[in-house]
């Protein structure tokens, strides 16, 4: 964040913290009723519910103490405490139903309006005060089913507080958190009357055309931000329609191109690749969303604006990052992940969902990826005035049911002085891939071509190196081979599903570049007999 936006942020945090503001713009009169409940596309956890009437909040498989009233007390780090402010986990209490969960979310959803009645940064962010709303309005029949007329009248009084913040600042939302603050607009104009539903689908409409591209993907490249963006525009979509509004063309448009795009970017095993930040995520939430949007059209083989390739033959997938990396995504061009069926066999390190800022940094590098790396450093650099660009490009083969591609980028010309080409070969039946990457430039730098191997994956080196035998859990074995390169079998680390390290193994051809040009080819063939 620049020095102008902090100081931005300092006095804007000042004003809205002023008895004057409140007075002059969130005080109003008091929505006197609910219309209807918010719609809801997400299946309980009944993991986080149970947590959270322990007293506990898994937050990315971690746990963390939450007390009996945690809203005095500051999280660690502002990842964990938008995931507390934003209130989404209340659907998984209305899911559990039970007494003690009902009465667990009244009590710290009132807890929350006696602590927080003043701005405060992030519990009053545009993106997380949109969450929130939307999450309240949402369960509002389940908190105030038995609830006193003092706790309705709170709740009722807060709802309309906020909305009327959000109104105030929901221009200053950029990115997908803007669609978070839209959701939770469009709830209030629906559910609570306090604002007039038009101005929040203009801006939906304007923010549809910045994020989502031809093809359906979200800007951030991000698998887990198109899959939550999906499930905002879905809920927008479900809540016109049960307040009989008129939705902008552009809200279907969009729903009709990310469903499709969203099962491009899963796996046999139906979660999501571990491409530019994401994890894997529920395979229900994923199943509901695209049942809930009635939209029946197939992945997409190519999906050129958002940068993937999509390569399936027989039970075969094998799913290549062919795009621009985003400002502040991952260093991985060129990089791949490769599943049997519903086994991973070859995959990407994942992403830290929490607030270490060095998980976050490791796994965002290029070593935590499945693609080639030079003299261990990153594919992009950091120039004075921000990231050196990086030209990615792409070119795609079908002949009888085989699929070629060939890819290449530059993130190492200016600094090392090589580029690197990558071609991948899926033949028909999807029984063998074949590889082959290849350094242009100048001799003498070491490289790394990485394999990361799913914590499930089984490795076994021959007795003279020269392959490694890869074996699923059930059963399946493969055999990968290479040539131009030493062949080794390293250890790595899995986050693909929680923030919990699970330790894996990797394949790493290492190898130098020479002046003739270097040139890695390899194969991963399935053995015989070993099919399932």
């Amino acid at each position: 964040m620049s020095t102008t936006q902090s100081l931005r942020m300092a006095l804007a945090g000042g004003v809205f913290r002023s008895k004057l503001y409140r007075r002059m713009a969130l005080d109003g009169p008091v929505p006197r009723e609910l219309h209807r409940t918010f719609p809801w596309h997400a299946p309980g956890d009944r993991t986080q519910a149970d947590a959270i009437v322990g007293n506990e909040f898994v937050f990315f498989g971690r746990r963390f103490p939450f007390g009996a009233m945690p809203w005095s007390v500051l999280p660690p780090g502002a990842t964990l405490a938008a995931a507390l402010h934003g209130f989404s986990w209340l659907s998984d209490l209305k899911a559990m139903g039970t007494d003690a969960a009902k009465l667990r979310a009244r009590a710290l959803v009132i807890g929350w309006i006696l602590t927080h009645r003043r701005w405060s940064d992030p519990a009053w962010s545009p993106a997380v005060l949109g969450e929130r709303l939307a999450s309240w309005l949402a369960c509002a029949d389940f908190l105030l089913d038995g609830a006193t007329g003092d706790e309705r009248a709170r709740f009722l009084e807060a709802t309309g507080r906020q909305a009327r913040h959000l109104t105030r600042v929901i221009g200053k939302t950029s990115g997908d958190g803007a669609f978070l603050a839209l959701r939770g607009e469009v709830a209030c104009a629906l559910c609570l009357g306090t604002v007039p539903p038009g101005p929040s689908l203009d801006r939906l409409d304007r923010e549809i055309g910045r994020q989502i591209a031809a093809d359906g993907g979200h800007i951030s490249r991000d698998p887990s931000v198109q899959l939550r963006v999906f499930r905002d525009l879905l809920d927008i979509r479900a809540a016109l329609a049960a307040a009989q509004e008129t939705a902008p063309p552009s809200l279907q448009g969009a729903i009709d191109r990310m469903a499709p795009m969203l099962r491009t970017l899963r796996h046999g095993d139906g979660r999501l690749a571990l491409f530019q930040g994401a994890k894997e995520s529920d395979r229900a939430l994923i199943d509901s969303l695209l049942a809930a949007s009635r939209v029946g059209a197939a992945a997409l083989s190519s999906a050129p604006d958002t940068g993937y390739e999509r390569l399936a033959a027989g039970r075969t997938l094998v799913l290549v990052d062919v795009g621009t990396p985003p400002v502040g995504g991952h260093c991985a061009p060129l990089a791949f992940e490769m599943s049997h069926g519903r086994e991973r066999i070859i995959v990407n390190c994942g992403a830290y969902g929490g607030d270490d800022a060095r998980w976050r940094a490791a796994l965002r590098s290029t070593l935590a990826h499945s693609t080639l790396v030079v003299e261990d450093a990153n594919a992009i650099d950091s120039a004075w005035f921000g990231r050196r660009s990086i030209r990615v490009s792409s070119l795609r083969q079908e002949t009888g049911g085989a699929v070629w591609l060939e890819g290449q980028h530059d993130g190492y010309r200016r600094r090392l002085g090589v580029v690197h080409h990558r071609r991948l070969y899926l033949a028909d039946g999807g029984s063998d891939l074949r590889g082959e990457d290849a350094l242009d430039g100048r001799r003498g730098r070491t490289f790394q071509l990485r394999f990361h191997l799913h914590p499930d994956i089984e490795a076994a080196s021959a007795p003279d190196d020269s392959a490694v035998t890869l074996r699923t859990s059930s059963g399946v074995a493969w055999r990968f081979f290479a040539v131009g390169g030493t062949v080794t079998i390293e250890d790595s680390t899995y986050l693909g599903a929680t923030d919990q390290p699970r330790k894996s193994r990797q394949i790493v051809v290492s190898g130098a570049t020479d002046k003739q040009g270097t040139r890695i080819k390899w194969a991963l063939r399935q053995e015989a007999g070993t099919a399932v």
